[in-house]
């Protein structure tokens, strides 16, 4: 898919407004109509989509830093369509557990999480993603009740069924420690009960 770099896009946005408007007061509204009507295309396009899709590029090279600072570029998150938006709050959920910042990466997951995301795919990574930060945290309710949405998805990628046997064979491995951890507790709770002796009366 072709990409419009952002500084690109406010160049030619600024060219076709400002040129096509110099047209239309000069040369008459039919030599600037066409400049001006791509100029606010282009704006909305800006307002509506916002960087998410140049930086999603600068993401797949491992580029942390550069997508952050093109996503720096957005106008206002909270006006982009839908689904840009969650991209939007996903990649900085990325940025932000790419340097170990569980909390904030967290919290950016966690928006993304409430916008209704169209993509299967896109869904079930962001789902996987809230499972490893629920195993890393011990909680393996959640991180199992994520994993079966995951699963429910039934994506055919082959790195995410990689990740998806991975990750059940931890929780799997997770709960026979738990179940050792239980019953051990309990033998050496029988054992301590059955272990008293009772002391003679003193006479």
């Amino acid at each position: 898919m072709f990409v419009i770099p952002p500084y690109i896009r406010f160049a030619a946005i600024a060219i076709c407004l400002l040129g096509g408007t110099a047209l239309w007061v000069t040369q008459g509204i039919w030599y600037g109509i066409f400049f001006v009507i791509t100029g606010i295309i282009l704006l909305a396009g800006y307002i509506f989509l916002g960087t998410v899709a140049p930086a999603a590029k600068k993401i797949q090279l491992q580029d942390f830093d550069g997508a952050e600072q093109i996503l720096g570029l957005t106008l206002k998150p909270e006006w982009l369509y839908s689904a840009n938006r969650a991209f939007y709050y996903m990649m900085k959920g990325n940025i932000a557990l790419s340097r170990k910042e569980m909390n904030e990466g967290e919290a950016w997951l966690r928006k993304a999480e409430a916008i209704d995301i169209p993509t299967p795919t896109e869904r079930a990574t962001l789902q996987f993603q809230l499972a490893q930060i629920e195993f890393q945290r011990k909680n393996f309710r959640a991180a199992e009740k994520y994993l079966k949405q995951v699963k429910a998805a039934n994506v055919k990628i082959p790195q995410m069924q990689e990740q998806i046997q991975m990750m059940e064979q931890a929780l799997k491995q997770s709960g026979q420690v738990r179940a050792a951890q239980r019953m051990g507790k309990q033998g050496h709770g029988m054992m301590g009960r059955s272990g008293k002796r009772r002391r003679p009366k003193n006479r």
